[in-house]
């Protein structure tokens, strides 16, 4: 089965790129087509987070487990697509390069068939063009009151 993706970068500016991609592949190799369609190097570290219809992360999958102890943390090279993402589970948060926290809001659109002489990952169509610079983001702590800071 392919899937189809899109990959939404989390900013003002529409910017998305759609992925079809086999369900068979790993999340590594989604990685890659990721990096590859919004050109990065991939040299940077990288996280899917599973997320639920109001785009809060759940659990981590990381690109290279860096704890010392054997852990239960996911890998993504050891991580199958449709394991992660299916028509019931169609969300995930990825995130490029924790020091600049590029942000990517990923949905699955369409699960089809495999068309014959069609090579994938295959990029099918991209939208709007990245910013020289990842887009800030503010994080608010869960309980923290936005109204607060106007009451000073």
């Amino acid at each position: 089965m392919i899937y189809k993706i899109r990959i939404i970068l989390d900013a003002e500016e529409d910017t998305f790129r759609d992925i079809e991609i086999e369900a068979e592949n790993t999340l590594e190799d989604f990685h890659n087509a990721i990096n590859q369609a919004y050109g990065f190097t991939g040299q940077e570290m990288a996280s899917f987070y599973i997320s639920n219809d109001m785009w809060e992360q759940k659990e981590e999958i990381v690109l290279f487990d860096m704890g010392e102890e054997e852990s239960l943390t996911r890998i993504m090279s050891e991580s199958i697509l449709e394991d992660v993402v299916s028509e019931r589970q169609t969300k995930l948060i990825y995130i490029y390069d924790f020091l600049t926290m590029w942000t990517f809001l990923v949905e699955l659109a369409e699960i089809a068939e495999p068309e014959v002489g069609m090579i994938y990952p295959n990029l099918m169509f991209a939208h709007g063009e990245i910013p020289d610079e990842a887009p800030d983001k503010e994080f608010v702590a869960e309980g923290e009151d936005e109204d607060e800071d106007e009451e000073e």
